[in-house]
């Protein structure tokens, strides 16, 4: 009996898979949905597509798991530090015994999904250089053709075609039609605009836009498939939103922002008024021009009439002429001294050259002696032969002569 009371005393032991076990049952059947707010923490998203994270406050932390299929409706992504709002269920890890939160939903807590998406959206556009303005595009300064994508029955395409009428006239405007709002509205704004780059010929401007509304009216105007759309266009755009408070990514891509449709009128075509008056003033600033330079021109004019070459013509001909005859007697004279100083000089030359004259010094009583064979000068008595004959020249006249004796000096 003793035996008996002993076996009953004995604890029911459990496995830790089984205690682990009753936990999960317990945990998963009480709280199948519960809403929990912290701060996320060491956020990491593999390459699986699930994104495992902390959430905590000052006093605890739970980790948190939002699989791929849930993680890839997300409107925002998720950082570190950030403060949200998570709905899903306990569940048990058996492995590791430890709990964590499977998220089905979660927000940021304090500003809107869908303002914080917005809010990323615009930085990763910003970073590959969408909203850069070295890509913005010139608006022409006369455009012949408008493209308007808008709904064809809103009041912004009212808007704008009565100021158009009013400011300039020589403008064709083209309704591409499109809804403005609601789901697909970007779709089809994003399409709207590529077809209006295929149009031929082409136009010179598109406008997109709409009438003004709520802020989630034009919500689709933040859509990346508009965005991109309007950064893809080869022609120039022009957002008018119709919202002057809340600028969306539309108004930060495009060319240029107009605040309303009407606005965008008055920025795509000049003034037909303002034109009128500025050509005017150009034309009173030509005429004046033309008379001030036709007077200066009258002066110049005056100036060469009054002139002394104009009044006596005759006495500049004269003038020159007097400076032509200067100017011969100057050469003549000049001429008869070169031509006496060179005669001089001819002169003076034949004396010298007459003075080294062999013939010269013979007219001064000196004779020279040659053999008569073969003319050979005779400069020593050595050098002939009695009975020999030579010739003797003199200053006028030749003598021939038999030598008949020979006289040497000793």
């Amino acid at each position: 009996m003793n035996a008996s009371a002993n076996q009953q005393r004995e604890p029911h032991v459990l496995t830790v898979a089984q205690l682990t076990l009753l936990i999960k049952e317990v945990l998963e059947g009480t709280f199948p949905m519960v809403w929990v707010s912290g701060e996320l923490s060491d956020v990491s998203r593999p390459r699986s597509g699930h994104i495992y994270f902390t959430l905590k406050d000052a006093d605890a932390q739970i980790r948190g798991v939002i699989w791929r299929n849930t993680a890839s409706r997300l409107p925002f992504q998720l950082e570190d530090g950030a403060q949200v709002v998570c709905a899903g269920n306990l569940d048990v890890y058996p492995p590791r015994g430890s709990y964590q939160l499977v998220v089905r939903e979660i927000e940021p807590r304090g500003v809107g999904a869908l303002l914080l998406a917005l809010r990323q959206l615009q930085q990763r556009l910003a970073t590959e250089g969408l909203f850069d303005p070295q890509h913005k595009k010139s608006l022409p300064k006369f455009p012949r053709r408008i493209a308007f994508v808008t709904s064809p029955t809103g009041a912004a395409i009212r808007d704008f075609l009565e100021v158009l009428r009013r400011r300039w006239r020589g403008v064709d405007v083209m309704v591409v039609p499109t809804r403005v709002q609601g789901e697909g509205a970007a779709a089809e704004i994003a399409r709207a605009i590529a077809a209006a780059n295929r149009v031929l010929p082409a136009p010179d401007v598109i406008i997109v836009g709409r009438g003004g509304g709520s802020v989630e009216d034009l919500w689709c105007f933040n859509d990346e498939l508009v965005v991109r759309a309007i950064f893809a266009s080869g022609i120039p755009v022009v957002s008018a939103v119709g919202h002057e408070i809340d600028v969306t990514l539309s108004d930060l891509v495009a060319d240029v922002r107009a605040l309303t449709p009407s606005e965008a009128a008055e920025l795509v075509v000049p003034s037909s008024d303002d034109l009128q008056a500025l050509l005017a003033t150009y034309q009173q600033r030509l005429v004046s021009l033309l008379r001030s330079r036709a007077q200066s021109a009258r002066l110049r004019l005056d100036a060469i009439a009054n002139s002394r070459v104009m009044r006596h013509p005759t006495d500049r001909v004269r003038e020159l002429a007097r400076r032509v005859d200067e100017l011969e007697l100057r050469a003549n004279r000049a001429i008869a001294t070169n031509q006496s100083k060179a005669r001089d000089r001819i002169v003076h030359m034949a004396e010298r050259l007459e003075s080294l004259s062999p013939l010269a010094v013979l007219g001064r009583g000196y004779s020279v002696t040659q053999h008569a064979s073969d003319g050979r000068l005779i400069t020593n008595a050595s050098s002939v032969t009695k009975g020999e004959v030579i010739k003797t020249r003199l200053a006028i006249g030749t003598l021939t002569s038999r030598i008949e004796t020979i006289e040497t000096d000793a």
